[in-house]
């Protein structure tokens, strides 16, 4: 006689198994549908709903990381100009391209990556701006510009401290003329509006929009520019390229004159 076989506990945990899955399932698919949206906002600080809503913002990070320099309602101190009057472009300018907060009120301040995010940057122009009239952040349109046109404007007045190409030069007084090879379109735009440094101003009496449009598509052009005669040389300008135009070619000259006094002498 053989020994009864034993199926009913592999039938009783198959269907203990089912019965786990489908609990499983129904408890899990209301826990889905509850979950929060990866893409909502997870911060508390809630959102400018208005211009007035902005200012305020603007005005709390100014007290934050500006009045010690810039003084109470920026009119300006010791160790910071006056912000009254500037503009939300000169405030736009200066924190995109990192130039303000400053660890060090004397000297030139450098460009560096921003400290603040670009939300706190409109909050902050947006207070500059409330503190007195000024130049607004000009609207670029590179493709409306005219080539031709914004190298005439940028030889006979950028050229001259900024380099034929752009990269920079000296100023007096331990300054200098900072390379516009990573600068963006409106912050170019930008600087020429509120002069910034030893700059000077070139407002819409000096270079109108369209003008300044066409200045803005030169210096884009001059970040990447087209090299048809060969190698670019590092784009440092005419005088550079003509020196290691001399260097090579008088020394290519001289071993050529000494190859062939050598070849005689050992004829």
């Amino acid at each position: 006689m053989s020994a009864p076989t034993r199926r009913r506990p592999a039938v009783s945990a198959a269907a203990s198994v089912a019965v786990l899955t489908v609990l499983g399932l129904a408890l899990w698919q209301p826990a889905q549908a509850q979950s929060p949206d990866p893409t909502a906002a997870t911060s508390t600080t809630a959102a400018p709903t208005g211009p007035d809503d902005l200012v305020a913002i603007g005005r709390q990070l100014f007290d934050t990381g500006c009045v010690s320099c810039h003084g109470e309602g920026g009119v300006g101190t010791a160790d910071g100009p006056t912000l009254v009057g500037v503009g939300e472009a000169a405030a736009d300018f200066m924190l995109r391209t990192g130039r303000m907060p400053l660890a060090e009120p004397q000297g030139q301040s450098p460009s560096k990556p921003p400290a603040y995010t670009d939300q706190e940057i409109q909050a902050l122009v947006a207070y500059v701006g409330s503190l007195g009239p000024g130049p607004a952040i000009p609207q670029v349109d590179v493709a409306a510009g005219d080539l031709v046109e914004g190298g005439e404007l940028f030889r006979a007045n950028c050229a001259a401290c900024h380099g034929a190409a752009a990269v920079g030069g000296a100023l007096s007084y331990g300054d200098y003329a900072p390379s516009l090879h990573s600068v963006a379109e409106v912050q170019i735009a930008e600087a020429v509006r509120v002069g910034p440094g030893q700059m000077p101003v070139f407002d819409e009496d000096v270079f109108t929009d369209d003008e300044l449009n066409s200045l803005v598509a030169y210096v884009r052009y001059l970040q990447d520019p087209a090299d048809p005669g060969g190698f670019s040389l590092g784009r440092v300008g005419p005088v550079a390229e003509g020196y290691v135009i001399w260097v090579v070619g008088a020394s290519a000259v001289v071993v050529f004159i000494r190859w062939i006094t050598r070849r005689r002498a050992d004829g």
